[in-house]
């Protein structure tokens, strides 16, 4: 007889940990399937994100960042530094250290929260009235345990391209860019995203000539186009070397290098020779082996499963969250759709805003956003409100030496509720939280500029941009 649980969560990347967290806090007998496993053959929790994405890549950028500003940028403070060494192998055991403290967090978590983990792969079997069939495999002999209620939650992985063979040793994605042995002396970087940026970033700081190829003619077209503007100023200046609408015609690899040929934006060829290629052209959800067949349910044309604005699929009492459904990729996303749908199964009735979900590049300076973008608001034709402030007439930007870059801020025209804030600057991550909590509450670009915030801090300038909206910043 299988073993039946109220709630089972299918993945446990942030998305599924947190939604068979609060599932438990609820009160319900909760199973959560992972089927993560480590170089070593050991099963992890933590998903993608924290083995081989979000976690360890921002434990990267900071090692590379300090770095950098140790090497070039500490003699404006008084520091006399004779010579900077990265040993590559530390910083990779320091980023190895983080990743398994944390992954171990969560074990304790599910431990402390009674939480089953079902080690392997979960497939669906059969649904009925008696409960949604699950069988999990890959770790020992199969079970097949039943769930009244299933949340999918398997989350994504990298794209690749077709011809394109990505062996983890010369042709990497995001995993195998985490794991470099040495910095390359030439890398290329097939894709100007997200990732891209980031592990660019990283490696052009220790040392690597960093070329950027991106297929898109404009350059994060997602942000902003201020922003964008700003950030591939600054990126250019630093030494990424970015070209747009770019046709990749041939990627060679040898014993030790690899030769990607390009046609750029005039239709010239190039061929740009490297130590290593990175290929981030983003990422695709993950359904692959899940049986949805099997409970009535399939993947759409672009490959998500199709929900409601609840998660809810068209199967009785199975939802799906996260990077299998649509909206925005992000782990923090998939967090708060996790806790959503606990709380439905709960019979209580929240909801979740993806317009207030914010977007970070965590580069440097890093980027973030919230809500719409100038050239969205110019589309739908709304009527707007803009104000911006710059970081260079901020004393703390200037104090800590990071001054690069401003707050935006979107109104209303004629309500003043803000509509969208977007930021270039250091610590923009922490900086976006106060505007994201700002929209959620309906808040007007008056409300911030009338809030006291603390001087000399970064935050003075998102009160400064919501000063400008109305023409009344004070200190530009």
């Amino acid at each position: 007889m299988s073993k039946s649980f109220d709630v089972i969560v299918i993945g446990a990347g942030p998305g599924g940990y947190i939604a068979a967290i609060r599932a438990a806090q609820l009160g319900y007998s909760v199973a959560c399937i992972e089927q993560w496993q480590d170089p070593r053959g050991e099963f992890r929790l933590g998903g993608t994100c924290l083995n081989v994405g979000c976690i360890p890549s921002k434990a990267l950028l900071a090692s590379s960042e300090l770095f950098e500003n140790t090497a070039h940028h500490v003699s404006g403070h008084g520091i006399a530094v004779q010579s900077v060494a990265m040993d590559v192998a530390r910083m990779m055991a320091r980023k190895d250290g983080i990743v398994n403290k944390m992954t171990k967090g969560i074990e304790f978590l599910f431990r402390k929260n009674k939480i089953h983990w079902l080690k392997g792969h979960g497939r669906f079997v059969s649904a009925s009235a008696e409960g949604i069939q699950i069988e999990v495999s890959g770790a020992g002999e199969a079970q097949t345990v039943t769930g009244r209620n299933v949340i999918i939650a398997t989350g994504s992985k990298a794209r690749h391209l077709p011809n394109v063979q990505v062996d983890q040793r010369l042709v990497v994605d995001n995993e195998g860019a985490l794991a470099f042995e040495s910095v390359p002396r030439q890398l290329a970087v097939i894709g100007a995203g997200v990732i891209g940026l980031e592990l660019g970033s990283v490696w052009r700081r220790l040392g690597a000539q960093v070329k950027v190829l991106e297929a898109s003619p404009a350059f994060l077209p997602a942000a902003d186009d201020s922003v964008s503007k700003e950030a591939f100023k600054l990126f250019s200046k630093q030494g990424l070397s970015i070209e747009l609408g770019v046709k990749i015609e041939a990627v060679n690899t040898r014993d030790q290098s690899v030769a990607v040929s390009y046609a750029d934006a005039s239709g010239q060829s190039y061929t740009f020779e490297a130590n290593r290629l990175i290929v981030a052209v983003g990422r695709v959800p993950n359904t692959d082996g899940l049986g949805l067949e099997n409970i009535g349910l399939n993947v759409n044309e672009r490959g998500f499963i199709d929900v409601d604005d609840h998660c809810r699929t068209r199967a009785p009492n199975i939802y799906a969250i996260g990077d299998v459904v649509r909206g925005p990729m992000l782990a923090h996303k998939a967090e708060d759709e996790g806790v959503m749908v606990a709380e439905i199964i709960d019979g209580q009735k929240p909801h979740l805003d993806l317009n207030c979900i914010p977007w970070v590049i965590y580069t440097a300076p890093e980027i973030a956003w919230v809500g719409n973008t100038e050239q969205q608001l110019k589309r739908e034709g709304r009527a707007y409100k803009t104000g911006q402030f710059p970081f260079a007439a901020n004393g703390r930007a200037l104090g800590i030496g990071h001054a690069d870059g401003f707050v935006k801020m979107l109104a209303d025209a004629r309500s003043d509720e803000i509509l969208g804030v977007h930021i270039v600057s250091s610590n923009a991550s922490d900086l976006i939280a106060e505007a994201v909590s700002a929209m959620e509450f309906k808040a007007a670009s008056e409300d911030i500029a009338r809030i006291c915030h603390p001087h000399p801090s970064l935050s003075e300038a998102m009160r400064e941009a919501a000063l400008a909206v109305e023409g009344r910043a004070l200190n530009i």
